[in-house]
């Protein structure tokens, strides 16, 4: 039995230049685990954060991998998650300013969008 898809993800530049400054390692684990988290509903991988952002979350070899992200539903077909950019951090506490910067992120996306 295949399991359905629930979204579509979309990485921004900024996720893709953290994910190159990553070993391949690092970064097979950050891939596996969004493409998992577009099948299974679990907090561990992908968590809302606020009323607008959400995170993909990859915990690895000591450190906490966190994609920041948000959903486009405007469009009719698949529900997209569009990842914004992400940090990497020894702790589990989310800065605030990378918050903001994800619904900057977010709002210039959706101005770009009504162009």
């Amino acid at each position: 039995m295949k399991m359905k898809q629930r979204f579509e993800v979309i990485l921004l530049g900024e996720v893709w230049d953290l994910l190159g400054s990553l070993d391949k390692k690092t970064r097979n684990k950050i891939l596996y685990n969004i493409d998992k988290a577009r099948y299974v509903n679990d907090p561990e991988l992908f968590k809302k954060i606020d009323d607008a952002i959400w995170e993909f979350r990859t915990k690895y070899k000591r450190s906490y991998y966190r994609l920041f992200s948000f959903w486009d539903k405007t469009e009719n077909a698949d529900t997209l998650v569009v990842a914004t950019h992400g940090i990497v951090k020894k702790t589990n506490k989310i800065p605030k300013s990378e918050i903001d910067k994800a619904k900057r992120i977010m709002n210039q996306y959706f101005e770009q969008k009504k162009k």
